[in-house]
Parts: structure tokens; C-alpha cells; sequence
């Protein structure tokens, strides 16, 4: 079975930084892609990054580029999402979510995601 593990969500004031972590099991990490998503009260859900895992190859939505920092220990089946100067409107449930060709809403499999929620 296929399970992925978010973790690190949390209140931060705006300004501030968080680490959100996904553990993955099931699945051999670098066969993969692995994105970030999330999803704030009342709105769609919405790609926040994405990486490769065997090349390290990333992608950020332009709301967070320079902002956030994905990376991902292959030994640990597990990536990571560096997030700082947070601002209120990051605030959202994220999940991560694994695929084994590419990083969109239809990915194989899908953690229950960590809310994060960003104070002004």
C-alpha cells in the first residue's frame, strides 16, 4: 500500500518560515514525481511545486518562486518543502502527492494533507 505522510504545517506569523516534510511508502521514491499542492478555504486546489525526483529537475508557481525550496532525500522516500517570507495568503491545506510521469491533479497517489496557516 501507498502512503504519503505530510508533516510540518502549523501557525506562523507572516514573515516567518515552515518546513513541510512527505513521507512516502509503498513506492521507490526516485521512479517518481513528487508535487506540492494546495488548497485554501472556499478556493480550488492549485500546484504549488514540483520535482523530479531522479533529476532533481523542480518547477514553482509563480506565487511562491523565491520563496519556497523543494528537495528530496531518496534515501528517506522523503522531499521537503521550505517555506519562507510566508504571507497570509499562503495560507492553505497542503498535500503532496506522487506520480510516476507527472505533476497535476490527476497524480497516482495523494497525502491527507497539513494546514498551515500564516497570521498577518
Amino acid at each position: 500500500e501507498v502512503q504519503l505522510v505530510e508533516s510540518g504545517g502549523g501557525l506562523v506569523q507572516a514573515g516567518g518560515s515552515l518546513r513541510l516534510s512527505c513521507a512516502a511508502s509503498g513506492i521507490t521514491f526516485d521512479d517518481y514525481v513528487i508535487g506540492w499542492f494546495r488548497q485554501a478555504p472556499g478556493k480550488e486546489r492549485v500546484r504549488v511545486s514540483c520535482m523530479s525526483t531522479s533529476d532533481g529537475r523542480t518547477f514553482y508557481a509563480d506565487s511562491v518562486k523565491g520563496r519556497f525550496t523543494m528537495s528530496s532525500d531518496n534515501a528517506k522516500n522523503t522531499v521537503t518543502l521550505q517555506m519562507n517570507s510566508l504571507k497570509a495568503e499562503d495560507t492553505a491545506v497542503y498535500y503532496c502527492a506522487a506520480d510516476p510521469l507527472e505533476c497535476g491533479f490527476t497524480m497516482d497517489y495523494w497525502g491527507k494533507g497539513t494546514l498551515v496557516t500564516v497570521s498577518s
